[in-house]
C-alpha cells in the first residue's frame, strides 16, 4: 500500500526517536547527540549516535542509519509497511489507502514543497550576497544573531523582477505551479517575482516542509508585510509559525506561548523561550488551537501592551482564549506594558523580566471579567444599576460552581455590596418569574454579621451562672447544638437540664463539685473583669440579653437559609429552569427581612 508522504512526515515528526530507540538501547547524552552501543552489531565502544533534533540515527561502526521507521524495520525485522503501521498507532496518525485522485493531489503538493524549498534556499543565499546588505542590517537592528537567522531560515528577496523566476526555471520548476504556490505572479510579459526587496520569513509545517512565506518590506513599499495566501499546502488560519521548532519544548512541559508576529516569536526563541509560536497575523482560530493542543495543555496568550485598552484587541484575546479553552487547554493572558510588544520588551528588559510577566499572567476568565469590570467602572451607572449588570456578566462568563466566588471578587472591584449582586438575580432574570403583585424589594446593604461562636457561648454561660433558673426558659430556644466549643456545650447542657433545681451561682458550682477543671472554668467566666460586658443588675436585664442572643441566632439561621436558597436559584438559572413562586417568595421575604 502506498502512503502519502505527508502522512509519513507526520509520523516521523510525532515520534520521539530518542524515546523509541532508548527503549532498546542504553543512551547517554554527548553534546547535542545521544550515544550508545549499536544494537545491529557487536561492539565494546559506543559508536551508535541518535540525533533527536534532526530525527535520525547513525552507527559509525557498521554504517546503519535512518529514521524512526528504519529503526523499527531493522530492530523488529519487519517490512516497511508494518513499521509504518506500528509507528502510526504509537503516534496517533490514521492511515488510509491512497486513491488515484489523492495521489495526484499529493504529487502536486510534493512539487509545491519542492518549489517552496528552492525558494527558501534562494532567499537564504541572497541574504548573504552583497545584495542582501540592507536585510542583514535590518536583522542586526532587530538583534538577531547569525545562529537565529539560520535557525529560522531567514532570507532576502532582491529588488528584482526575475530573480526567483530564473532560479526556479534553472531547477526545472513549473512556473504555473510556482504561481499557484504564491511565489511568482503572471503579467503581460510573463512571470515575475511576487516578493521584491523584502526580508523573507519562511513558515514550516511540523514535518519540516516550507509551506508559506512572509515578506517584510525594507523600504517604503506597501503593504509592510506581504504573506502567502491560501494554497494547496497552506491554509491561512490553520498553521502556527515556528511550531516545527517549538513542539519539542512544548511537549516537554506541555506549555506554549502564543504571540502575534513573526519577529515577536523569533525574539522569544533567541531569549530562551523555545516553546513560543505565532498566529501568523490572523485571529486565533479553532484549527490553530487544535493543532497546538497536540503538544501543549497550558497556553500563554501574549499580546501587545496596547491591547489592554483597545476594545478590538480585547475581543481578539477573548476569542483566542475561548478557542484554546475549547480544546481542553488552560489559558493565561500575558499583557505587556503600553507601547511594548514581546520583541521590544525582550530587547529592552531581558528574559527574566519576561519570565516575571509569565509568572504574573492572569487566567483567561479573570482577564475577561476584569475587562467587563473596567467597562462598568467607566460608565455613569449608580451602584443600584451596576449590581444587576455585574451579576449578569458573572453568570455569562463564569462556570456556575464558581459564581459566588466571582461575586465577591467583582463586588470588591466595583465597591458594591456582594449581596446586591446575589439579590439582583431576579432583576437580571425577570423572565423566569411570573408577574408579582405588590411592591418590589430593594437590594440588601445591611445584612447583620453572623454571631461569633465563642463570643455568644461565653455570654450565655455568664448569664446562666448568675441566674441559672433562666436555663429552663431558654433551653429550647438556644439549642445546645449551636455551641461549637465542646466544653462550653457540656456546661450549658448540665445547667439547663438541672435548671429547675438551681437558684444561685453556688448551686451551679455544686453541679461540678467533683470536676476541678470545670470549677476553674466557671470561676473564670464569673469574674466581673472578664465578662463585665454581659453583667446585668437584675433578672430583666439578663433575660433581655438572652433574647438578643436568640434573635442573633435566628438571624444566623436566616442567613444560612438565604445561602441555601441562593445556591438552589443559581443551579436552576444555570440549567434554564424557572423559579417556583414559593421559592421566589421565600427568598424575597428573607431579603426584605435581612436588610432591616
Amino acid at each position: 500500500m502506498g502512503y502519502d508522504q505527508g502522512v509519513l512526515r507526520e509520523i516521523r515528526a510525532r515520534v520521539d526517536i530518542a524515546a523509541l530507540i532508548g527503549a532498546h538501547v542504553a543512551l547517554k547524552k554527548r553534546g547535542n547527540d545521544l550515544v550508545g552501543l549499536c544494537p545491529f552489531h557487536a561492539e565494546k565502544t559506543p559508536s551508535f549516535h541518535v540525533h533527536p533534533d534532526r530525527g535520525f540515527f547513525k552507527c559509525f561502526g557498521c554504517g546503519v542509519g535512518g529514521d524512526a521507521i528504519t529503526f523499527v524495520q531493522k530492530s523488529e525485522n519487519v517490512a516497511f509497511g508494518d513499521a509504518v503501521q506500528t509507528l502510526a498507532i504509537k503516534a496517533g496518525v490514521e492511515l488510509q489507502p491512497e486513491n488515484p485522485r489523492a495521489a495526484r493531489a499529493r504529487s502536486e503538493r510534493e512539487a509545491m514543497y519542492e518549489a517552496n524549498g528552492l525558494a527558501a534556499g534562494y532567499f537564504a543565499r541572497m541574504l548573504t550576497d552583497e545584495r542582501g546588505a540592507s536585510a542583514r542590517a535590518y536583522c542586526r537592528k532587530r538583534g538577531f544573531s547569525e545562529e537565529t537567522v539560520q535557525r529560522f531560515g531567514l532570507g532576502y528577496a532582491p529588488d528584482a523582477w526575475q530573480g526567483l523566476v530564473a532560479e526556479l526555471e534553472r531547477n526545472g520548476i513549473d512556473l504555473a505551479l510556482a504561481s499557484k504556490a504564491g511565489l511568482v505572479k503572471t503579467g503581460q510579459r510573463g512571470y515575475y517575482d511576487f516578493y521584491r526587496d523584502r526580508l523573507m520569513v519562511p513558515t514550516y509545517s511540523t514535518t519540516g516542509e516550507v509551506i508559506a512565506f512572509g515578506g517584510r518590506a525594507l523600504g517604503d513599499a506597501e503593504p509592510k508585510y506581504l504573506n502567502t495566501s491560501t494554497t494547496p499546502v497552506y491554509t491561512k488560519g490553520h498553521h502556527l509559525y515556528a511550531l516545527n521548532l517549538a513542539r519539542r519544548a512544548a511537549q516537554h512541559d506541555r506549555t506554549a506561548i502564543v504571540v502575534e508576529g513573526y519577529f515577536d516569536c523569533i525574539a522569544l526563541h533567541q531569549a530562551g523561550f523555545q516553546n513560543a509560536v505565532a498566529a501568523l497575523g490572523t485571529s486565533f482560530t479553532a484549527e490553530q488551537a487544535a493543532e497546538l493542543r497536540k503538544y501543549a495543555e497550558y497556553v500563554f496568550l501574549c499580546f501587545d501592551g496596547d491591547a489592554a485598552g483597545n476594545a478590538a484587541a480585547t475581543k481578539a484575546i477573548d476569542v483566542a482564549s475561548k478557542e484554546v479553552e475549547h480544546t481542553g487547554s488552560s489559558v493565561r493572558i500575558v499583557l505587556l506594558p503600553a507601547q511594548e510588544d514581546p520583541d521590544t520588551f525582550i530587547r529592552s528588559r531581558g528574559a527574566e523580566a519576561f519570565r516575571a510577566l509569565l509568572d504574573a499572567a492572569k487566567p483567561a476568565l479573570e482577564f475577561r471579567i476584569d475587562s467587563e469590570i473596567d467597562r462598568l467602572r467607566a460608565g455613569f451607572d449608580s451602584p443600584a444599576r451596576v449590581a444587576p449588570k455585574a451579576e449578569a456578566l458573572i453568570r455569562r462568563l463564569a462556570p456556575r460552581e464558581e459564581w459566588d466566588r466571582w461575586r465577591v471578587y467583582v463586588a470588591n472591584r466595583l465597591q458594591v455590596n456582594v449581596d446586591d449582586l446575589r439579590n439582583s438575580r431576579f432583576l437580571a432574570e425577570s423572565a423566569n418569574f411570573a408577574p408579582q403583585r405588590g411592591g418590589s424589594y430593594a437590594p440588601s446593604r445591611h445584612i447583620a454579621a453572623s454571631v461569633e461562636p465563642l463570643s455568644f457561648e461565653r455570654e450565655v454561660l455568664s448569664v446562666l451562672v448568675e441566674e441559672p433558673a433562666l436555663g429552663a426558659e431558654y433551653r429550647r430556644r438556644i439549642d445546645p447544638a449551636r455551641f461549637r466549643n465542646a466544653i462550653y456545650r457540656r456546661v450549658y447542657e448540665r445547667i439547663v437540664e438541672a435548671a429547675e433545681t438551681l437558684e444561685t451561682t453556688a448551686d451551679v458550682f455544686g453541679l461540678f463539685a467533683e470536676d476541678q477543671a470545670m470549677l476553674d472554668l466557671l470561676a473564670e467566666i464569673g469574674r466581673r473583669d472578664r465578662s463585665s460586658a454581659v453583667r446585668y443588675g437584675d433578672s430583666e436585664a439578663r433575660r433581655a440579653h438572652l433574647e438578643r442572643v436568640v434573635e442573633r441566632l435566628g438571624l444566623e439561621d436566616e442567613r444560612r437559609r438565604y445561602r441555601e436558597l441562593s445556591d438552589i436559584i443559581d443551579k436552576r438559572l444555570a440549567s434554564g429552569a424557572s423559579i417556583p413562586d414559593e421559592l421566589r417568595g421565600e427568598f424575597e421575604a428573607l431579603v426584605a427581612k435581612l436588610k432591616r
